[in-house]
């Protein structure tokens, strides 16, 4: 019942899908001024790496599941106020704002860095530190913990600083996780959109990785509802149960585009009531993903065709089984090729602070998805080494993080001098 790969091919939006391509670095760090002051500062961080450790732990330890980020936001809003931010705030969603003054009046810099976490408020957050290798475990420790801490980091440097070229705001922000949604994100680019021109988004783990394109991703709640009743005296009567995995397995068979990576999960199944009643309600939650818009949008109408198909036959067997379809989730798609200044830059800070000779250039879905998808450029970097993010096994090391660090400042300066004009380039260019 579902489609194939061929007919796939013809959906494919070839000029969204940027092909990968040999590594090409067509900037060098010489080409702009590092300011001294900006060099020390960035030296200083292998001396703070205790300090900025201590930090990660204290924020890993504030449970914050998505849409409950309240005490994490307060505490992270306290300490921006300590810092000296200019314009501390919260919003409802729980996003915290702070600014940092800049010199000239170009657009500014947008630097954020999510709050939530995957795992719920009861989780053990016990954290662990491995003497052999110095690894530290623990729930949300790398995702996202330590880019929050990084964040304060940076607030921290930049008042020892003169004042930048352009204001930066720095915010920690909600629902990135799960059916978060990037609500978050959305609502911090709707507050500040107009005044940016750049965006750098920091996850914790991840140091190399250079995310300049968004994944588009759209998620489905089925849910089947039907009579139900007794496994025995009402056998034969509609299942919701029955009905639902019957559509399942039909969307697990469908073949995706060769052409562009295209990806769908079903993720999660529940309903019934026990063993022997004939379920009235179940439902499924979808995850649909795509590099191209278009072949994303084919999927989600080879979906939607088989659950007609599936409520067609079911009116033909007058069985009243009913499906609802509703739509969860909704990451917006955008991208900046690695042509772009903003990546080329980040290109050349990771080469000379050692850290790569060839990064890793990625499409993946993250709050950069928002502010690539309304023509601000972004990209999302990592600041450390680590492993197992979503389980309660997750760890971080944290020997590169004053790489990471150096990584963030420079590109923090960078793309501050870039937007005020002082590197000879366009600042909204795209």
């Amino acid at each position: 019942m579902g489609g194939t790969a061929s007919d796939a091919s013809s959906h494919v939006d070839e000029a969204f899908f940027v092909r990968p391509q040999a590594w090409v670095r067509t900037m060098n760090v010489d080409e702009w001024q590092l300011p001294e002051a900006v060099r020390a500062a960035g030296a200083s961080y292998q001396a703070a790496l205790p300090e900025l450790v201590e930090r990660t732990i204290q924020i890993q330890q504030i449970p914050a599941p998505s849409g409950q980020e309240q005490r994490r936001a307060d505490w992270v809003e306290t300490r921006m106020g300590e810092l000296g931010l200019a314009d501390v705030s919260q919003d409802p969603l729980f996003n915290v704002y702070g600014r940092a003054p800049g010199e000239g009046d170009g657009p500014a810099l947008l630097i954020s860095a999510h709050l939530d976490t995957v795992f719920p408020r009861e989780t053990d957050l016990s954290v662990r530190r491995d003497s052999r290798n110095g690894l530290i475990f623990g729930p949300g420790i790398g995702d996202n913990s330590v880019a929050v801490a990084a964040l304060l980091t940076l607030a921290e440097t930049l008042k020892r600083l003169p004042a930048p070229p352009v204001d930066i705001w720095l915010v920690a922000n909600s629902n990135e996780e799960g059916l978060g949604d990037l609500r978050g994100m959305r609502a911090v680019v709707d507050r500040l959109g107009s005044q940016v021109g750049a965006a750098i988004v920091l996850e914790g783990m991840g140091l190399g990785r250079i995310v300049h394109r968004g994944l588009g991703v759209r998620r489905y709640r089925i849910r089947a509802t039907a009579p139900g009743g007794h496994s025995w005296g009402d056998f034969g009567a509609g299942s919701a149960i029955h009905a639902l995995v019957q559509l399942a397995a039909d969307i697990s068979r469908l073949q995706m585009p060769e052409q562009v990576r295209t990806t769908f999960n079903i993720g999660r199944i529940q309903g019934g009531r026990s063993v022997n009643t004939i379920a009235q309600e179940a439902s499924l939650e979808l995850d649909l993903r795509s590099e191209a818009p278009s072949a994303l949008n084919w999927l989600i109408g080879q979906v939607q065709l088989l659950v007609r198909r599936h409520q067609a036959a079911h009116n033909q067997e007058r069985d009243n089984v009913r499906f609802h379809v509703e739509e969860i989730g909704n990451r917006p798609a955008g991208a900046i090729s690695e042509e772009h200044p903003l990546v080329q830059a980040l290109m050349a800070i990771l080469e000379e602070l050692g850290v790569t000779e060839e990064p890793e250039l990625r499409i993946s879905s993250t709050d950069a998805n928002v502010p690539l998808s309304r023509g601000i450029p972004a990209v999302c970097i990592g600041l450390t080494e680590g492993g197992d993010a979503h389980r309660l096994s997750e760890w971080i090391d944290p020997r590169p993080l004053p790489q990471g660090m150096q990584q963030l400042l420079y590109l923090t300066w960078w793309a501050a001098q870039w937007l005020g004009g002082a590197l000879g380039d366009q600042p909204r260019s795209r």
